[in-house]
């Protein structure tokens, strides 16, 4: 630096390191998101709270990753061990606690099952755990539409075949077109919208319509990928009025047919469950016609049969007399109320006395005196058996005392017996055990005496 030279005085900016971690989490999350990646499964791992942890790796790397246990059950009926090739969808991010990157599994497939196949499988079931596929969510469609909203390309064949047989069927329904494109990017978006707008009509400034069929013609998985956005599915749930779903062949399924309150397996099928047949339909009305006026002529008779017979009856002939019995059996209920009350309020006091008696008699204060006196008499009773036997253990004590004195060695030698014994401390018990100069120990009663033996062959100079 020369004397020129500025000198630098800004403090450089340090960043903690769960600020760091975090940062690069974020980084992460918004440059990837969610993402395919296939793999070899190693260091597999099933926790005690169903999580599952696993790595992923190739020839070249590895990254880590965990299944939570929502989306773990999906693993059921899959070969999925170490060593076995998967492919996984999911969110990349970062585990800051250890600063490791990994990915928040939300799908797992064997390797060679399309993108879009697990894309369509995951939205579904994702959707489905939401509830928003379950039965009790779908609304009966109207028996006889008036105006149906259709949400199609109006230049598809889908249309064309919907009308053919809707107007063949039944000729009056008004139809309403809302025109979509069923295919390309952004194609979901105006579906959607469509929707949305048939449901609310009064946006558009449109009659309301009582019914919305969704529809294309059939196609590939992608052609019909459209209908299996998650903005078209939550768009058919959250209508007011109920939608058909008629997208491609019979066997063709999107996630708007489970959305829908109905699925049609073509557009000519929701046309026929939508329209009554003409022909059938008359027939059905001449039937009902008839069993009406049939009905009609018989509740008639029998009205006319129940209206003679109340004129016959006293009430009609007499109604006075009949109103005074009426006060009578009134006045006779009443008595018959009040005493019956009376009676039970009497039997319920005579229970409540017995009752009271009953727990006088079973007092804890009477019970605890009659304890109390008990344990009195225990205790006079406990203290005399002690202090006889007391007195018997210290009788039987002198009786073994006197006899313990008597065969005692101390009183043997007060009547003037000595004892004997080696410097050992061994008795002796004769004279021929007693060899010369042998020191020896005579125990008197009132001391011992120490002496040496002398020759017993030696005469005693005493």
């Amino acid at each position: 630096m020369g004397p020129a030279d500025p000198v630098r005085t800004e403090e450089p900016v340090v960043l903690s390191v769960g600020t760091l971690t975090r940062r690069i989490r974020e980084l992460i999350e918004a440059g990837l998101g969610e993402v395919w990646v296939e793999g070899e499964v190693s260091n597999l791992r099933r926790q005690a709270s169903g999580h599952v942890y696993f790595t992923l790796k190739d020839a070249t790397s590895q990254v880590a990753c965990v299944l939570f246990a929502g989306q773990a059950a999906q693993l059921r009926g899959m070969k999925f061990a170490d060593g076995v090739q998967v492919q996984v969808f999911g969110q990349i991010t970062v585990y800051e606690a250890r600063g490791n990157y990994q990915i928040i599994v939300r799908r797992v497939q064997e390797r060679g099952a399309g993108a879009l196949q697990a894309k369509f499988e995951a939205l579904k079931r994702r959707l489905a755990d939401e509830g928003l596929f379950r039965p009790e969510r779908k609304r009966p469609l109207p028996r006889f539409p008036r105006r149906i909203g259709v949400v199609t390309s109006p230049t598809g064949a889908a249309i064309h075949d919907f009308l053919n047989v809707l107007h063949r069927r039944q000729k009056g329904i008004a139809v309403v077109i809302f025109p979509v494109r069923v295919q390309g990017k952004g194609a979901a978006v105006e579906i959607a919208e469509a929707v949305r707008l048939m449901g609310n009509s009064a946006e558009i400034g449109i009659e309301p319509v009582d019914v919305i069929v969704v529809t294309r013609g059939g196609g590939s998985l992608e052609d019909m990928w459209e209908f299996n956005e998650e903005a078209v599915a939550r768009a058919i749930a959250a209508s007011p009025v109920p939608v058909v779903s008629a997208v491609g062949h019979e066997i063709d399924f999107t996630i708007a047919d489970f959305a829908a309150d109905v699925r049609a397996p073509t557009p000519s099928a929701a046309a026929e469950i939508l329209s009554a047949d003409a022909g059938g339909l008359l027939e059905q009305l001449g039937h009902f016609s008839s069993r009406l006026r049939s009905s009609a002529v018989a509740r008639l008779a029998a009205a006319r049969e129940r209206a003679e017979g109340f004129r016959r009856t006293a009430l009609y002939s007499e109604p006075r007399r009949m109103l005074q019995q009426s006060r009578q059996d009134m006045d006779r209920l009443s008595e018959d109320i009040h005493r019956a009350g009376s009676d039970w309020v009497q039997a319920r006091r005579l229970r409540v006395e017995r009752s009271a008696v009953i727990l006088s008699s079973h007092s804890p204060m009477k019970k605890i005196s009659v304890a109390l006196a008990d344990l009195v008499q225990l205790g006079t009773a406990m203290r005399q058996r002690s202090e006889n036997r007391l007195a018997a253990a210290r009788s039987q004590i002198e009786k073994h005392s006197a006899v313990l004195d008597a065969l005692s060695p101390a009183a043997a030698l007060a009547r003037g017996y000595t004892m004997t014994h080696a410097v050992d401390g061994t008795l002796i018990r004769s004279a021929r055990t007693v060899s010369a100069g042998q020191t020896i120990l005579t125990k008197f009663f009132d001391g011992t005496v120490r002496s040496v033996t002398g020759d017993p062959d030696q005469p005693n100079p005493g």
